[in-house]
């Protein structure tokens, strides 16, 4: 193809063959911000023309996309001073390299902590390569309250095994939740959380929408079922996540098995540690005690081990991960990095071919805004922790596991209501103005001493929102009323009734302890036999259309919680 006519919207095809692509990344002097020259390797620099700057978009906002002709920067724009000021030995200025260095430690945030995900050159090459999903979550007044100016992204690993042959085992599954990462921001961007959920967790999973097709709930099932079973998209784990928790999210990020090996690569390898000698025939993982670099199918291995370290299951396996993912965030950001334009190259096409988002953050451009946004979070104040759970106790269930209680109730609470789980001076009062607003309460009584698991409950929604009935399930379930399950929408009312046989005022009064509501609401029914479940009716007093009733935000973590800091070098599989 003659060079002359060359489409400058197709990257690849724009790269002469002896050049490497890293190398005509150049610095724009008035931006702090590498852009592409793709004349910087046969062109004297000094002789580059510079084009106009396009300003950059808000996050959110439809960025404005250049193509042949366009007066704004396109793939052919140069770069007149950067490179070239470097390679003279003229001054670019270090206020100028501050900028630049911030703007790549801002991709490293995004891109590691996620684990999987984010690009930052805003050009054809990489939105060509980034898949999204148009996921549909139900309307905002069925959603938790968002915490004004925090963010909350989904990150889901899928283990599908489509086009990756038999390396994987399960040839062809398309894959459901296997790692599952709630990604924190604060609003004053001075801190994260990263909440790892555990993927044989039982939850009731709702009913949901992909495209045209509607998905029945299920009452209760293992929470990596609420991705790939019955054609379930990752709007269905958005939503799943969100009643569980309470939590709002704001966006998702998926990425399959490549996605570490690629990632782990592009960065030159990634260090980890194991405690003791480390021989796993499932993940194929055999690694001697100590400090130990890998990458591709090696840092694969190592975050697929479980039934080789502690005592085998997931649980062991998420630390493998928050320590995999914490050492990735620390070498993106350190100078080896950051001063490398062949690694943060390779990294935005790795992470771009990796990654599956929702339709609102498909182009590189808000990527890019996105991570910039984050960039001002220090490691030392990212927090990676797991959802508190135990041993499910429920006959058919070994394995599995249950929610703790009030434990997950008191981590959930902190993260909605932006509350840092590492100490951050002047954060308690950051946290508390991004709160969503909560009506004043009264605390609730003390619930009576009864057997919650052997508590048949039908929770029936009068509020007239719909979703309802699906919340007060899984707050139900959650506090061990593991037979609670959804029934027929009954006609709207304005106070929520528990509707009790003869000899079962106990259980009614500990079931409106469990969904704070007064003990006025339980109610002898002449009509239930002592064989019928209990039938919990919501009215329009039940949460004031959120769920049950607003608490204030827990100012102190679960006693016991599991916690991993993203700078702690000292971190070792055990």
């Amino acid at each position: 193809m003659n060079s002359g006519h060359r489409n400058r919207n197709n990257l690849a095809d724009s790269f002469p063959q002896d050049i490497d692509p890293a190398d005509q990344w150049v610095l724009d002097p008035e931006t702090g911000e590498f852009r592409l020259d793709l004349t910087a390797a046969t062109v004297p620099a000094a002789r580059t023309p510079m084009s106009p700057r396009t300003p950059r978009t808000a996050p959110g906002a439809t960025p404005e996309r250049s193509g042949p002709g366009d007066g704004g920067r396109s793939l052919g724009d140069g770069g007149h001073g950067g490179r070239a000021a470097r390679r003279r030995g003229g001054k670019a200025g270090k206020p100028r390299r501050r900028r630049a260095l911030k703007w790549t430690a801002g991709v490293a945030a995004l891109v590691l902590v996620a684990g999987c995900g984010g690009a930052y050159y805003a050009y054809q090459h990489f939105n060509k390569n980034i898949s999204s999903v148009e996921v549909q979550v139900g309307n905002d007044a069925d959603r938790p309250k968002a915490a004004e100016g925090a963010m909350n992204i989904l990150v889901i690993g899928t283990d599908s095994r489509v086009g990756l042959g038999r390396e994987y085992g399960d040839e062809g599954s398309p894959g459901h939740a296997d790692t599952t990462l709630l990604f924190h921001v604060s609003k004053d961007r001075s801190n994260a959380t990263v909440m790892s959920i555990p993927r044989d967790l039982m939850v009731p999973i709702p009913e949901c929408q992909t495209g045209t097709k509607k998905i029945a709930g299920t009452a209760r099932a293992m929470f990596n079922e609420s991705l790939g079973q019955e054609g379930r998209d990752p709007g269905c784990t958005w939503t799943t996540v969100e009643k569980m928790t309470g939590i709002h999210i704001d966006h998702f990020m998926m990425v399959n098995f490549e996605a570490v090996k690629t990632l782990s690569t592009a960065v030159g390898g990634v260090e980890v540690c194991a405690a003791k000698d480390i021989n796993d025939p499932d993940s194929h993982l055999k690694m001697s005690k100590g400090k130990h670099v890998v990458q591709g199918d090696e840092a694969l291995a190592f975050v697929r081990t479980r039934h080789a370290v502690g005592y085998g299951g997931d649980l062991t396996r998420i630390p493998l991960q928050q320590q995999f993912i914490s050492s990735m965030i620390r070498k993106i950001k350190s100078s080896d990095t950051l001063t490398s334009p062949t690694k943060l190259w390779n990294l935005a096409d790795a992470a771009t071919k990796a990654l599956t988002v929702d339709s609102k953050i498909n182009d590189v451009n808000k990527l890019k805004d996105l991570a910039l946004d984050l960039s001002s979070v220090n490691t030392k104040n990212i927090t990676f922790t797991t959802v508190p759970v135990l041993d499910s106790t429920e006959k058919g269930e070994s394995g599995r596991l249950v929610l703790k209680e009030p434990d997950a109730k008191q981590l959930f609470g902190m993260i909605a209501g932006d509350k840092s789980l590492t100490d951050v001076p002047g954060q308690a009062d950051a946290s508390a103005a991004a709160a969503p607003s909560a009506a004043p309460t009264t605390e609730a009584p003390a619930a009576p001493q009864v057997d919650a698991k052997s508590v048949r409950v039908t929770v029936r929604n009068g509020t007239g929102t719909t979703g309802q009935a699906a919340k007060a399930v899984t707050a139900l379930q959650g506090k061990g009323f593991t037979q609670a399950g959804p029934g027929s929408n009954a006609e709207p009312s304005a106070a929520s009734v528990i509707s009790y046989p003869a000899g079962k005022a106990d259980q009614a009064a500990a079931l409106a302890a469990a969904l704070g509501l007064p003990d006025t609401a339980a109610q002898q029914s002449s009509k239930l036999g002592a064989k019928d479940a209990l039938v919990v009716t919501l009215g329009k007093d039940y949460g004031a259309g959120g769920g049950a009733p607003a608490a204030a935000v827990p100012t102190e973590a679960p006693k016991d919680l599991q916690r991993v800091q993203a700078d702690d070098e000292n971190l070792c599989a055990k």
